[in-house]
């Protein structure tokens, strides 16, 4: 098994350290990546939190975490005790200047002054500031320091220039490093190697052949233990605004010069200032939002969103745009971007639906090509292609399905903080975003939510369980299009 490079020693330090993502995310993925030998012995992830516990707690509830969370094929008792050895722990409240940094300042002083030093925000984003003032008045920012920034980075633009603005003052934007876990997926990232590594793809890739592209994320499940907090964000922030702009640009930018790490951010905002803005002429005829209410999922009756909830909302758990890149390559090409909760099954994939052929050769022309890039789960691309129906004497076509798994047999696929986390070890942010990514996705995506909160795109329902409402269906249909279905 070919492994990544050690990185060299550091201090991971999380804030929000006791937390569901810490927990069900960061630790498993340090343990995995321990486990592969990427990660030095001496290297120490110290949590923090206002969770009054001492190291020995702390230990015991990550390793709590580990059993339940750590895949069976790669646990191991033994990595899991040398894993727990790393872990340190102090109550402390970041927000607050008389809180124990004495404490940590102690902790952090253990090691040499040249260590690397991550300090990863896991808490609301509005505690983002004071958490890096505290951390500058106690002297913990060294030049060998970065930030990680959880999303979301605000609710529009003016909160998250707060949000940048307020850990500005104290990290350089070269030390801040905004995660989108949505990019450190593999098969996202791959939309860069499929594009730009194989000539018979690049070379199609434009309106010339292509019809329209199809970016989905779909779950089955409802808000679940987030309804308060989904409730004051909604789909279009919860994951259009964000990750499916991120997965967006990497399909519609233009070939980076190298891969260094502004020249692709600079391809990404490029494809951001592109898009076409939403305005009051055109928010009901490309958008969609939607709540669901009851229905059925995997069997079983489920209650609807405002069931769910306790009140009446006018939250979307469903969100379509129908978004256009005015740039020479995107020229008429629409890009559907869909987001759903309760959906009839779990599904994120970009679809690239390729133009019809006109020819009558064989009769009647040919079914259009398709390739789908499978996010999750089974990752991995399927192309659709036209073939000669062995059954039949006559040149009769049929289609043929061409299955390509990306998974290596026999190594389990890594989850998408792995990678992430040692990038910010590393000082490598091509796969964070850089603060005018944030500000151009929220120009875009604001006025769509204004429209919304004006109730100029009036808020469908759809049953949980199906694949949304019938006005999505016929934002596509006015294209000639329909939305692509694993089920087909």
């Amino acid at each position: 098994m070919e492994h990544a490079q050690q990185v060299n020693p550091f201090d991971y330090i999380i804030f929000g350290a006791t937390g569901d993502l810490t927990m069900r995310k960061l630790l498993p993925a340090f343990y995995n990546k321990l486990r592969l030998g990427q990660i030095p012995e001496e290297a120490r992830i110290i949590g923090t939190s206002r969770t009054d516990l001492d190291k020995a707690g702390y230990i015991e509830r990550a390793n709590e975490a580990l059993e339940r969370f750590i895949p069976d094929e790669t646990k191991s008792p033994e990595l899991i005790e040398r894993f727990l050895k790393m872990l340190n722990y102090i109550t402390l409240d970041g927000t607050k200047s008389d809180s124990d940094w004495a404490g940590l300042h102690t902790i952090l002083a253990e090691s040499p002054k040249d260590r690397i030093r991550v300090f990863y925000f896991a808490t609301a984003p509005q505690l983002f500031g004071a958490i890096s003032e505290n951390l500058s008045k106690n002297d913990l920012i060294t030049s060998h320091s970065r930030v990680v920034l959880e999303k979301p980075i605000g609710t529009n633009l003016d909160t998250a220039n707060a949000i940048n603005n307020g850990v500005g003052q104290f990290f350089p934007e070269n030390q801040i490093y905004r995660i989108d876990h949505y990019i450190g997926k593999e098969t996202v990232q791959n939309v860069l190697a499929l594009r730009f590594a194989n000539p018979i793809i690049n070379a199609v890739w434009s309106s010339e052949y292509i019809e329209s592209v199809q970016i989905t994320a779909a779950e089955t499940v409802g808000v679940e233990g987030r309804a308060s907090y989904y409730d004051t964000s909604g789909a279009l922030r919860d994951m259009i605004q964000n990750h499916l702009l991120q997965v967006l640009c990497f399909v519609a930018m233009e070939k980076p010069e190298s891969l260094e790490a502004d020249t692709v951010r600079n391809a990404k905002v490029a494809v951001l200032k592109a898009l076409r803005p939403i305005t009051d002429k055109n928010i009901a005829s490309d958008t969609v939002r939607a709540q669901y209410t009851a229905g059925t999922v995997g069997g079983n009756n489920v209650p609807g969103y405002v069931d769910e909830l306790g009140h009446t909302s006018n939250t979307e758990t469903y969100a379509a745009v129908r978004a256009w890149v005015d740039t020479p390559r995107w020229k008429d090409v629409p890009f559907y971007i869909r987001t759903a909760k309760r959906s009839a099954e779990k599904v994120s994939e970009i679809v690239i639906q390729f133009r019809a052929e006109a020819s009558t050769l064989f009769g009647k022309p040919p079914a259009s090509n398709r390739l789908v890039i499978r996010i999750q789960p089974h990752e991995g691309l399927d192309l659709r292609l036209n073939v000669k129906n062995p059954a039949l004497d006559t040149f009769t076509l049929r289609t043929a399905e061409l299955d390509a798994p990306l998974l290596i047999e026999g190594q389990p696929f890594p989850d998408s903080y792995e990678r992430l986390l040692l990038d910010a070890v590393r000082g490598n942010p091509i796969l964070f975003i850089r603060r005018d990514e944030v500000e151009s996705a929220w120009r875009w995506a604001e006025p769509i939510l204004t429209g919304w909160s004006e109730n100029k795109a009036p808020m469908e329902t759809y049953s949980a369980g199906s694949h949304g409402p019938a006005k999505a269906e016929a934002m596509l249909a006015s294209n000639g299009d329909k939305w692509h279905e694993n089920m087909e």
